[in-house]
């Protein structure tokens, strides 16, 4: 170090303090020690520290209260929380409250508190404001393509699990479909000290008993028909590396007792084997079910939850990441290769897609995007390139807003523009237009009409009552219709929401042919 950071040592074991005052003033840092809350509050009113260590057990105060007092005090001081008595979860929750981080007693690896002490003076001395500096876990987010964007519970939650990848614990990552569980197992062993060793991913609830077995703990020769050879699992493959199990909730009861054992004794056995093959992974579970309620209905072991639920992580869903959207966007389509040059998303796409729900998160959200870059064939994405339950569910939720009727009936006015215009250029150069999106800008019309009418009555604007032509519109419809099934009157009509007598009503009146 350059200068001489200021360190605060409180933990109410002397041989503690001396300790860290010994191998710190040796690297020039200025070392105060207090073995109580009193003490430490002398020290930090009369004297401004970079890095505080916190012992988590002190005679009278919990070391979560002082985390909080530090903080508040001096809030450009890093703490970081010693525990040789709390559970992890304890010290995760430090973080949470502001810990730069935490270190396990007995304290094994000199050299990695050096390391960490180094890097929370660092990070202290930054001239870099909050909010404005890139987070040190960046990298490993962009390494496994993982966007983290401005919402604050998804980058506390990469903050955390950035400080607990160096950590060898097990981890439970809990998300609904979609949200990114794999990613964020992807992201811990990036960031972990295991980087250099595989990462191997396997969905419990997407192979068979029998084959998941043999897939997790491997085989030997004639074990069953087919075992025409030995077999490695992923336990072994996995050797110092990281094992990711999605689904967890799904794997039998059998396979969890299996499951249990490695993570007692670090061992296991081949399908058909008689010696015990130790391994050293990582165990990384993931689930979108309520672990806990199965438990409690004897669906899943109760010990082996405990052994997986040493640290909880809890990915938001896509509609609590509002915010995040339009990068996520982005990111989806430079995946693809396009540039923003290439292809645009145009200002009511990107509204539609902010106010949708997302009930298949950022899955759904990439395969929107995919689809609608198969359907573009110009520089636009337009709201006829989204999927139709995307825009019906967006007019439903809109209509039930409470905004008052003029501003809803001007935006609903409004909305479908980009639509009907693209149906009216096509229609203009004789291009081919379905009957689902001619029938769907014809109700847009309609729709825009009443709207405009009902938004001048409220704000005392005369209108007039000529209607809106839309023959030529209407019986194109007819046409595609009949065309697609084949002079099928019957079929035609339910296609179209209408009567066979309106539609033969219809047929006559724009002097349309039908076969047969």
């Amino acid at each position: 170090m350059d200068f001489k950071p200021n360190l605060l040592i409180i933990d109410d074991e002397s041989d503690v303090g001396i300790f860290f005052k010994r191998l710190f003033e040796s690297k020039g840092c200025h070392i105060e020690v207090a073995t109580s809350g009193d003490e430490a509050k002398h020290c930090w009113t009369n004297k401004s520290f970079h890095v505080a260590l916190v012992d988590l057990k002190l005679p009278d105060v919990d070391g979560l209260t002082l985390l909080q007092k530090i903080k508040e005090h001096q809030p450009g001081c890093e703490v970081i929380i010693m525990t040789g008595y709390a559970t992890t979860k304890t010290a995760v929750k430090a973080i949470q409250l502001g810990a730069f981080d935490y270190i396990e007693k007995p304290f094994d690896d000199i050299n990695e508190i050096e390391r960490l002490i180094d890097k929370a003076v660092i990070n202290c001395t930054s001239d870099n404001m909050e909010g404005s500096s890139r987070p040190t876990w960046a990298d490993c987010a962009d390494q496994v393509g993982l966007y983290y964007g401005r919402n604050k519970e998804m980058r506390q939650l990469l903050n955390i699990a950035d400080k607990i990848a160096r950590k060898n614990i097990n981890v439970l990552i809990q998300g609904e479909t979609g949200t990114g569980k794999e990613v964020l197992a992807r992201f811990v062993h990036q960031a972990s000290n295991r980087n250099n060793n595989e990462f191997i991913a396997i969905n419990c609830g997407a192979v068979p008993e029998n084959l998941l077995e043999s897939q997790l703990f491997g085989h030997e020769k004639g074990a069953f028909t087919g075992a025409t050879g030995n077999h490695r699992g992923i336990f072994e493959l996995a050797d110092n590396g990281t094992l990711f199990l999605d689904e967890i909730g799904e794997a039998s009861l059998a396979i969890q007792v299996k499951l249990l054992r490695v993570l007692e004794t670090g061992e296991f056995y081949r399908v058909g084997g008689e010696k015990p093959i130790r391994t050293n992974v990582r165990l990384i579970a993931a689930t979108n079910v309520d672990l806990e309620k199965a438990v409690a209905e004897k669906k899943f072991r109760e010990d082996l939850f405990y052994r997986l639920d040493v640290i909880r992580l809890t990915l938001p869903t896509l509609k609590q990441r509002h915010e995040d959207i339009p990068g996520l966007v982005h990111q989806f389509l430079k995946r693809l290769g396009i540039d923003q040059q290439e292809i645009h998303v145009s200002t009511e796409v990107m509204d539609q897609i902010c106010n949708y729900s997302w009930p298949g998160n950022l899955r759904e959200l990439m395969n929107t995007i995919n689809q609608s870059v198969a359907l573009c064939d110009g520089g636009t994405i337009l709201p006829t390139h989204l999927p139709s339950k995307i825009q019906a569910q967006i007019v439903r939720e809109f209509k039930e807003t409470d905004i008052n009727e003029v501003q809803k009936n001007t935006l609903m006015a409004t909305s479908p523009v980009d639509t009907i215009k693209s149906v009216y250029q096509d229609i203009n150069k004789n291009q081919t237009v379905s009957a689902d999106e001619l029938l769907n800008a014809y109700n847009m019309v309609i729709e825009i009409k009443e709207n405009i009418k009902s938004s001048l009555t409220a704000q005392g604007i005369s209108h007039p009552e000529t209607p809106v032509a839309l023959k030529d519109l209407e019986a194109k419809a007819i046409e595609d219709a009949l065309a697609y099934f084949n002079g099928n009157v019957s079929a035609a009509s339910k296609a179209l929401g209408v009567g066979r007598n309106t539609l033969y009503r219809k047929v006559r009146e724009y002097d349309i042919g039908v076969k047969g």
